[in-house]
């Protein structure tokens, strides 16, 4: 079914020939401001919004519901129409609620630590299929208000570009969400960054970078073989000069891999001139690569050592690990079938 979402208010108006213009206004109010569904929208005749719900509805099918964090985070496994299957999380803080959304169903990146990449990839996603994830982190979260869409589901949001540009400009336009509120997640596809950079959308830019060496870097972020870092780094420093936003660099801290020293000093030497911040997330255990996250106390020692560097340096707080909902465990979704895990509460 075709989600409401990805519909103009010209396309909108097309579906109810001969109703007045204040008609479209309480659809188009229903669906933006108040989230509802077609069926809840009570400002419109119940006949049009049955004949309407005929043609028009949510993209999404909800078959896994799981909480962690006493409830703080949600993870959601959706299907889709053509039995393809995607996650969405959603995250209350104190001062925010923020919802992860993914742009492709699996991810074609392969980066050796994601449980996503290791899955592999079935298909890019709609606009109404993003758009509709957001919406119902929007109800589920009310009475608070989401404030933060982070395109760091599954998938690579700048390999399915046209879908991800429109989200972020509905949401902005529609949504009324800021555009420093919107991130976007990147492993680094140079060509789509500078492009994004001239949309004028002064959005944040998350690039996971992982290591600061190419033959580091290619190993585990395969994408590095054809945007090496000399080339990441011209990208990134055209997104700062066109947007001037802070750049983040995201860190999967990985034992005896990237939490050395060395790996520190490259870290602050390419990070320096970009005047970026780091992200450090120590690593998110995936059935798939072996390899695991440091102790505490060396991922203190490396942001320590970092921070002496001259770099501005967090470590991100790992939210929804128990339900496999947390940074890299993406993984619900194999060639539209679903990977057999259990269901927790």
């Amino acid at each position: 079914m075709k989600s409401p979402y990805e519909l103009s208010r010209g396309e909108l108006a097309a579906l109810v020939p001969g109703q007045p213009d204040y008609r479209v206004d309480q659809i188009w109010r229903g669906l933006w401001d108040e989230a509802l569904a077609i069926e809840e929208i009570t400002t419109i005749p119940k006949a049009l919004r049955a004949d309407l719900a005929t043609s028009i509805g949510s993209s999404l099918t909800r078959i896994e519901d799981v909480t962690s964090d006493q409830g703080a985070t949600r993870r959601w496994v959706f299907a889709l129409g053509d039995g393809a299957t995607i996650e969405t999380v959603l995250m209350a803080y104190a001062d925010r609620v923020t919802v992860c959304v993914s742009t492709q169903a699996g991810c074609a990146m392969a980066c050796s630590f994601c449980a996503t990449g290791q899955a592999g990839f079935t298909r890019q996603l709609t606009l109404g299929e993003v758009l509709d994830q957001v919406m119902a982190a929007v109800r589920a979260a009310a009475p608070r208000r989401v404030s933060n869409v982070v395109f760091m589901g599954m998938g690579e949001p700048l390999a399915n570009y046209p879908v991800t540009v429109g989200a972020l400009r509905a949401l902005h336009e529609h949504r009324g969400l800021s555009a420093r509120h919107l991130t976007v997640s990147t492993v680094g596809v140079a060509p789509a960054i500078e492009r994004l950079a001239g949309e004028g959308l002064a959005v944040t830019l998350a690039v996971s970078l992982h290591a600061a060496n190419d033959e580091l870097r290619s190993e585990i972020v395969p994408i590095n073989r054809r945007y090496p870092l000399a080339r990441l780094a011209r990208a990134c420093e055209t997104w700062v000069h066109a947007t001037g936003r802070r750049l983040s660099f995201e860190w999967a801290l990985i034992e005896d891999v990237n939490d050395t020293d060395r790996a520190a000093h490259e870290l602050a030497a390419y990070a320096t001139p970009l005047r970026a911040h780091v992200n450090v997330i120590p690593l998110n255990p995936t059935p798939g690569y072996l390899a695991r996250g440091p102790s505490p106390e060396r991922v203190r020692a490396f942001c320590d050592l970092v921070a002496s560097l001259g770099v501005n340096v967090t470590v991100r707080n790992t939210r929804g690990r128990s339900i496999d909902a947390a940074c890299g465990q993406l993984a619900r979704v194999t060639a539209g079938r679903r990977r057999s895990i259990p269901v927790r509460s």
